[in-house]
């Protein structure tokens, strides 16, 4: 299996392989990864992963999964790091991801039971693993360069804490993360991790991160990579928990199903994108955002729009607080046939110039063959959401499920799907959100026992203005 760059001339022949990507992250042309086509699955494939997953469990359906875009990492050390990262000791439950029903045919598929209380542990501790794995075979190191407005930024640090031949520079939005979050990642105290607060919101930390990426010098001078989910590799570990949700709701592999996911960065939803791409019976994916609409506003005139930092909202779920989506690019690049020199006039050209391009005259055909709707959600509705599931069913659910629960419920509401089960993913555990949870509900979240008394530890972290010189000097200390 072979990678190109969403930026690149169909007529070149500049491919990787899957580990050249994954310590690469971004593409030197400012594009991102894709595999030259996806697999396609027939209904006996699914049936033989349904196999899998049903007597072997979740980490074998990951490798069954991966194997078909890995082929430079032998069999038996990838079926090794897969089970590593999936066990029961890990996510506390050998389903790993269990649905949780709702409603009839409408599930909330849970995401969230690893390390960090996030769904980014489902791809970042695979991803911790894998870099573990392959600097060790190449005797290297790496200097990962990230920005989180939430849950990547913990889920990266906890993935990478400890790991041999790997720094962290994380960058987040000073003051932006709720006080839980930012105690999981500021109380770390490990040497190669290293958390930076950028005064301005998560679009100007994601800047920051793509003009290093594409500083080639820089960039080849101190090993930087990535861990965000312009990262192929994290991308892919996310595509296998579609398969789980789809398995576990349906009992005949001819079923269609719909997924509703909260998304800011496109991430999450892109790996729903490439599972229907190979041909799992994903009839709809409904992409739920916050204020900070960039998504939504696409979906429904194809117009995409980005904000400045003034435009940016701060919300109840701010890991969604993201108005230059950088992932979105992998879609559009499905979109327009996988024309990587219209891609980059598009991303690389008209929003650095207009902050916007229009690809409304194909968004309705678009919607239609590759089966998005969208949706979004206040903070209002995010009370009222996290109110009333509570109330019904008994179950407390973080501002960012209750954006997808809120969104999925409208979808359902115009559209009947009376025999397609609906799933909401969540995507992290209430306690990140207590105050919310609180204003909601009147009571507070369950606290794991691990993280009692988390917002009173020390803390280590510099801050920063978004200037990427400065950045750089950190990063050149802290590595020379």
């Amino acid at each position: 299996m072979k990678y190109l760059s969403t930026r690149a001339d169909s007529n070149s022949s500049d491919r990787k392989q899957f580990c050249e990507i994954l310590l690469e992250g971004l593409a030197p042309d400012g594009g991102l990864y894709l595999p030259e086509s996806y697999p396609k699955l027939s209904v006996n494939d699914l049936a033989n992963l349904r196999r899998i997953w049903s007597e072997k469990g979740y980490a074998d359906l990951a490798f069954a999964i991966l194997s078909l875009y890995i082929d430079d990492i032998p069999s038996a050390d990838l079926l090794a790091l897969c089970r590593k990262t999936y066990t029961e000791a890990v996510y506390g439950t050998k389903d790993i991801v269990p649905l949780k029903q709702l409603d009839n045919g409408f599930y909330l598929e849970a995401l969230s039971n690893g390390p960090t209380l996030a769904f980014k542990d489902m791809a970042m501790q695979l991803l911790g693993n894998l870099f573990e794995y392959e600097l060790a075979r190449r005797g290297e190191t790496l200097n990962i360069f990230g920005a989180t407005s939430g849950d990547t930024g913990s889920a990266a640090e906890y993935a990478m804490r400890g790991k041999r031949g790997v720094r962290v520079f994380m960058t987040s939005p000073a003051g932006r993360m709720s006080p839980f979050q930012q105690a999981q990642m500021f109380s770390l105290m490990d040497e190669n991790i290293h958390n930076i607060a950028i005064e301005g919101v998560f679009d100007d930390c994601q800047d920051l991160v793509k003009a290093v990426s594409n500083d080639a010098a820089f960039k080849a001078k101190y090993k930087i990579g990535t861990v965000n989910s312009i990262n192929w590799a994290r991308l892919l570990a996310q595509v296998v928990y579609y398969f789980a949700g789809y398995f576990s709701a349906t009992s005949k592999d001819n079923q269609k199903v719909s997924f509703t996911v909260p998304s800011g960065n496109f991430g999450n939803v892109c790996a729903g994108h490439v599972a229907r791409m190979m041909g799992l019976p994903i009839q709809t994916l409904v992409v739920a955002t916050n204020e900070n609409d960039v998504l939504d506003e696409f979906f429904k005139t194809g117009v995409y729009r980005v904000r400045g930092t003034a435009d940016t909202h701060e919300t109840s779920s701010p890991s969604m607080d993201i108005s230059k989506a950088s992932n979105f690019e992998r879609f559009v690049f499905d979109m327009l046939g996988r024309d990587g020199l219209r891609v980059k006039s598009f991303f690389g050209d008209q929003l650095s110039k207009t902050g916007q391009f229009d690809l409304s005259s194909g968004i309705a055909a678009a919607r239609t063959a590759y089966g998005f709707a969208s949706g979004r959600s206040t903070h209002v509705d995010r009370l009222a959401t996290i109110k009333s599931t509570y109330a019904k069913h008994g179950v407390m659910i973080d501002t960012h499920t209750a954006d997808g629960v809120k969104v999925a419920r409208e979808f359902l509401a115009k559209h009947p799907q009376s025999d397609v089960p609906m799933i909401v993913l969540e995507t992290a555990l209430p306690i990140k959100f207590a105050s919310t949870i609180v204003e909601a509900l009147g009571v507070e979240p369950t606290r794991p026992a691990q993280f009692e008394g988390i917002e009173a530890l020390p803390k280590r972290v510099v801050n920063m203005p978004a200037d990427v010189a400065a950045v750089k000097a950190y990063i050149a200390k802290a590595c020379d």
